[in-house]
């Protein structure tokens, strides 16, 4: 079960052949005033992955058959991206004079993208436990990890910024652009994950669904 409305984190699982059923989930995601990225990424994932479980249990309860489906999952993923400059959190641009000014922030300079991820294990008997943290002992299993990579960017002139920001790509992506889109012309180099900065940590996150036996060896996809 994949808690996210993300239809990017949606085709890198399904790229690699992980097998999953989207369940949107839906949270308080603003920036409190003073929070550190690594504490609104633990407070947010952890606000999803208890909306998810809830969700999950009472999909177990319905006969409906899109809540069905939901209910026969046996593991569930959640998982936030932010882009970081300096400290700062870099959400979605408000319009197109937002996402410019976040570029021009980023050009030349490097940045971080975070994603911390929840992986919940959680089994065909009886409801999980919801622990006020992933650590917390309970009778089921439940993983978290974060994840960063380092970006950097070309510098980029006004006219470059223009015709990247018409393109309407960076809209609905944190810090205003997508690597792997058009926005691949921004990038001089990354350090770390690729599909992190894309939206999740594909191979930290299959490395832990394998270790839990919840998917088979690499390649899953179907052979043609």
């Amino acid at each position: 079960m994949l808690g996210s409305a993300s239809p990017r984190r949606r085709e890198l699982l399904t790229t690699v052949g992980v097998p999953l059923v989207v369940a949107t989930v839906a949270v308080d995601e603003a920036i409190t005033s003073g929070e550190s990225p690594d504490a609104y990424l633990k407070r947010v994932v952890q606000s999803k992955h208890q909306a998810a479980v809830q969700l999950w249990e009472r999909a177990r309860a319905s006969s409906g058959d899109v809540d069905g489906e939901v209910g026969r999952c046996v593991a569930l993923l959640v998982a936030d991206t932010v882009v970081v400059q300096q400290g700062h959190i870099m959400g979605k641009p408000r319009d197109d004079a937002h996402a410019k000014a976040m570029l021009s922030a980023l050009s030349g300079e490097r940045h971080q993208v975070m994603t911390r991820f929840i992986i919940d294990e959680l089994g065909a008997g009886g409801s999980p436990s919801l622990p006020s943290s992933p650590s917390s002992s309970s009778t089921q299993w439940v993983s978290a990890q974060t994840v960063s990579t380092q970006v950097w960017f070309a510098d980029l002139d006004q006219a470059q910024l223009d015709r990247y920001v018409a393109t309407g790509e960076g809209r609905d992506k944190a810090g205003g652009y997508a690597i792997q889109g058009i926005g691949a012309l921004l990038v001089e180099r990354i350090d770390g994950s690729y599909s992190n900065v894309v939206g999740l940590p594909v191979c930290a996150v299959v490395s832990r669904l394998q270790g839990r036996g919840l998917v088979g060896p690499l390649p899953l996809a179907d052979e043609a």
